[in-house]
């Protein structure tokens, strides 16, 4: 995606973000709906959140020892997402992800797990099979050097389709330890659970003693305080986070059941380790925006609000015009497609005209708006984002209707 290929053009470089606004190499500023994929929920330099690292950073940028402050942000983890008793720092998604299908497989005793087709849980090898939006944009349907015996153990059904899973639970008896799905998938574009979704889900790996996986490296704190977990009444065994626990430093963490993680070592065999995880500066920088967005939880509502102006607004303005268009929201994660059925999968999604996004993607980027360069991805709405920024985004898509017609 940073290289525009799906979009086509040259890439912009960016020199420097704040608030709403993202400012390239040559000066152009830009209202961003990117925001780093997923954790600037507050915008981009956050003061108090600039302030905690600079404090911090004097005391050394690693230790490779433990601190307080990692058992802080953990304590602060656990108050405000539901159903997580450990946790374990690491120092990205893939990371998290990673490590949380080896901890069930380590305690199920099982190998094989199912994912979804279009969602995207980091690029360990397991998960590069119909991995979304990356592969998708460079139109990579198998991945060199991943061998057939990690494929073989990656079981794939479309997302929404819960009697796929039922299919592949039946016809794999015994043998899946874990099922991990992002509930709000973001790599294909916007696209939420059907209801009764994530219940039946849950229902099947009840059944069936599989580790049920949320990845919430965006939808984390960004859904609601307490993620995807909260916004659904849907609990998971494992959940994973990424850069938003970081205030957008590279940073992840897996947590769930006390009966599971204590299986990670040194609790447990299940070995991980690294030697940044809990790194100081990725600490103080989640630990400062999470307690914010725990103290402050009319956030979530004002994000809601925007975002749904945002989805109005759009909405009003392409059903002016001759485009057959699907906008998807949850929350604060939102998407158009140019598409003329539902989009509720990776097929629906590919399916969608990518000819058209790209142009009024480059539309608007040359309006000083800027959308994820690619048809497969969510956009992500900050709350530093203004009434008017919003109008401004509205009307650059208004005059793109117009010359479009």
């Amino acid at each position: 995606m940073r290289a525009f290929k799906s979009v086509g053009g040259t890439p912009l470089f960016i020199k420097k973000a704040k608030g709403a606004y993202l400012y390239d190499a040559d000066g152009n500023k830009y209202i961003d709906y990117i925001n780093s994929w997923g954790p600037m929920i507050l915008g981009h330099a956050y003061e108090p959140l600039v302030k905690a690292i600079q404090e911090k950073v004097q005391d050394s940028t690693s230790f490779g020892a433990p601190t307080e402050l990692e058992i802080e942000i953990a304590e602060l983890i656990k108050s405000m997402a539901p159903n997580i008793d450990l946790v374990r720092m690491v120092s990205s998604g893939t990371e998290a992800c990673m490590s949380a299908i080896r901890l069930a497989r380590g305690y199920t005793g099982k190998n094989k797990f199912i994912k979804f087709e279009g969602c995207y849980h980091g690029h360990a090898d397991a998960f590069l099979v119909k991995a979304g939006s990356g592969v998708a944009t460079f139109n990579i349907q198998t991945v060199p050097g991943i061998t057939t015996g990690v494929s073989n153990d990656t079981l794939t059904a479309p997302f929404n389709d819960l009697a796929a899973v039922e299919k592949l639970v039946h016809e794999n008896k015994n043998e899946i330890a874990a099922i991990i799905i992002e509930p709000v998938a973001g790599n294909m574009g916007c696209i939420p659970p059907l209801p009764g979704y994530l219940e039946g889900l849950r229902k099947i790996c009840d059944a069936e003693k599989i580790v049920f996986i949320f990845d919430e490296v965006m939808t984390g704190f960004r859904l609601a305080a307490g993620g995807a977990q909260e916004k659904f009444s849907v609990h998971a065994d494992l959940i994973t986070y990424g850069k938003v626990i970081g205030g957008g430093m590279p940073v992840g963490a897996f947590g769930g059941k006390k009966e599971i993680m204590e299986h990670i070592a040194p609790l447990g065999n299940v070995y991980q380790a690294g030697t940044l995880s809990g790194n100081p500066i990725a600490m103080i920088a989640g630990f400062t925006l999470l307690k914010t967005l725990k103290e402050n939880p009319s956030i979530y509502s004002d994000l809601e609000d925007k975002t749904r102006f945002l989805h109005k607004g759009l909405r009003e303005v392409f059903e002016k015009s001759n485009l057959r268009f699907v906008i998807n929201q949850s929350g604060s994660m939102i998407s158009i497609h140019f598409s003329d059925r539902p989009v509720i999968d990776f097929s629906s999604s590919a399916s969608s005209n990518t000819q058209t996004f790209n142009k009024f993607f480059h539309f608007m980027l040359d309006r000083g708006i800027y959308l994820p360069p690619s048809a497969f991805e969510t956009w992500f709405v900050s709350n530093a984002l203004s009434e008017d920024d919003i109008e401004k985004t509205i009307d650059a898509a208004r005059q793109f209707i117009r010359e479009y017609n």
